[in-house]
């Protein structure tokens, strides 16, 4: 069980690496801006805190994927600005053009719910209702997204565009749009199926009352 754990972990820190990688394609960033940036893009498909990012990033300074320099930082401080370094970019595109190794689930929700029978129903309900609820806050983030993607909104891709040949905006642009459309796709079933369960949870609970409503 501690082997299959440190697997997991070593696993998501190989991809917070990478996800960090891709960042640094676009400019040298400070620490400070790529958790910035880490939050208002990669973070939609790969979660980790500062916790976690600034030790990576010293650690992959270290196996000379980046170089740090010491950068003015207000009046009187300094921050340390990373760059990708050659050997940086060939381990990105090294981790881009391997297969992916999928993981076993962690699914808490769908765990509870193959057991929902040991709930009370209305604690049944508002975790199906919390369920909707998140999944419905997530698809108006990804659709924010994808208008920022159309409308050449979003602050970080237009960045990557600015440096890359415009003979690859199109394929840029649309590989985005495609990450977004899946989640979006991804929120829509789960929002769906918890409606199903509400009407599941109702059906079960009919008495001679009227059913609650979600």
């Amino acid at each position: 069980m501690l082997m299959v754990t440190a697997e997991i972990e070593k696993g998501a820190f190989v991809s917070l690496r990478h996800a960090l990688l891709a960042l640094l394609t676009v400019e040298p960033m400070t620490g400070y801006d790529l958790s910035k940036a880490f939050q208002s893009s990669v973070s939609h498909v790969w979660h980790a805190p500062d916790s976690q990012i600034y030790p990576e990033l010293r650690r992959m300074e270290a196996a000379g994927l980046l170089v740090g320099t010491e950068v003015p930082w207000g009046a009187r401080s300094k921050k340390r600005e990373y760059h990708v370094t050659t050997a940086g970019i060939e381990a990105f595109r090294t981790w881009m053009n391997e297969p992916l190794v999928y993981t076993r689930e962690r699914d808490p929700a769908h765990l509870k719910a193959a057991y929902l029978e040991w709930s009370e129903p209305e604690a049944a309900r508002t975790q199906l209702r919390a369920h909707r609820a998140n999944y419905n806050e997530r698809r108006g983030e990804w659709l924010e997204k994808v208008r920022e993607i159309d409308t050449g909104t979003s602050a970080m891709l237009e960045k990557r565009l600015a440096h890359a040949p415009a003979s690859e905006h199109a394929s840029i642009r649309a590989y985005k749009r495609y990450t977004y459309e899946g989640l979006i796709a991804r929120a829509e079933h789960e929002i769906e199926w918890a409606e199903r369960g509400l009407a599941l949870i109702d059906e079960l609970n009919k008495t001679d009352g009227a059913a609650p409503t979600d």
